[in-house]
């Protein structure tokens, strides 16, 4: 059913919600979220979740450091820092539709992703780490991924922990190469490291080599997840990122060349002690690495 403390997350998002609505839009909240969680066909929530957004409105929540540890410790990794109301309160709502009948749960929700407006398919995606039978909806997020929409991709990749915990490396690698293709902002992926692995390597090279051919320019984020798999296939490629002249690339060439065991790389590393050292002391990492020069 659920992987968490549903009725602990139940009560940390209203909270937050009660501090956010006035008195008779969290009234008409509590009284929906009665209806849908005893009614047994879809239809209340179909209704109610398309009536959220009207109710709230679209302001960014304020959520505390308190509130964050809070939640994090009840479903770990997720985030609501960066959620609409609307999204928070379908969130919350969401967590009311009885989950006794994994087949009626499955229904119900999955019907929501019929036909609905942008940007209630991107809170339901935002929403996918709070589901119960977390690995009936798989295929919902690799389908998502291949969506072209800006805030479903956003959604699903961004502070999202359920792709890296549950979709398999294929869905994975495409959701991390659609990331680049779409310029997303990678750091924001949870488990991009983590996750790593050799395909996607050789994948997102053959994808600068033709960005490289096209004279165009390639994220040097994408050699983070490089550097563990550096041989003697691929060090040209860092070697040319280490002497482009350019100095992201340069320090993109020896951040991926830290995470290697391969002697050639380890020694280029050596060969600037002092970039070595600020990867050491972590005043040179993926983070900031267009922004402190």
């Amino acid at each position: 059913m659920y992987d968490y403390d549903v009725e602990e997350l139940k009560k940390i998002l209203l909270a937050i919600i009660n501090l956010s609505l006035d008195a008779d839009s969290y009234n008409w909240l509590l009284e929906k979220s009665n209806i849908v969680s005893s009614e047994e066909n879809a239809r209340q929530l179909n209704l109610s979740f398309a009536a959220i957004a009207r109710k709230t409105g679209n302001k960014i929540i304020t959520v505390t450091a308190n509130q964050e540890k809070q939640i994090n410790t009840t479903l770990p990794e997720f985030s609501i820092t960066n959620f609409p109301l609307r999204r928070l309160c379908r969130t919350w709502i969401l967590l009311h539709v009885s989950a006794d009948e994994q087949e009626n749960y499955f229904n119900k929700v999955s019907g929501l992703f019929k036909n609905p407006e942008m940007n209630e398919l991107a809170d339901l995606y935002a929403s996918l780490p709070a589901f119960a039978y977390p690995e009936m909806w798989i295929k919902r997020c690799a389908e998502g991924i291949r969506s072209n929409i800006g805030i479903v991709l956003d959604a699903i990749m961004y502070d999202n922990p359920y792709p890296s915990k549950y979709l398999d490396e294929a869905a994975w690698n495409q959701l991390v190469l659609k990331a680049f293709f779409a310029d997303k902002d990678v750091n924001r992926i949870i488990g991009l490291d983590e996750r790593a692995n050799k395909q996607l390597a050789s994948t997102l090279i053959d994808y600068a080599h033709e960005r490289q051919a096209a004279k165009r320019s390639v994220n040097v984020q994408l050699w983070r997840l490089v550097g563990s798999f550096i041989d003697e296939s691929n060090f040209d490629d860092i070697q040319k990122l280490f002497f482009s002249g350019d100095i992201h690339s340069k320090e993109a060439a020896v951040l991926s060349c830290s995470r290697s065991s391969y002697e050639p790389a380890q020694q280029l590393l050596d060969s600037v002690p002092e970039l070595k050292h600020d990867i050491l002391n972590n005043k040179l990492n993926w983070r900031n690495i267009n922004s402190r020069n």
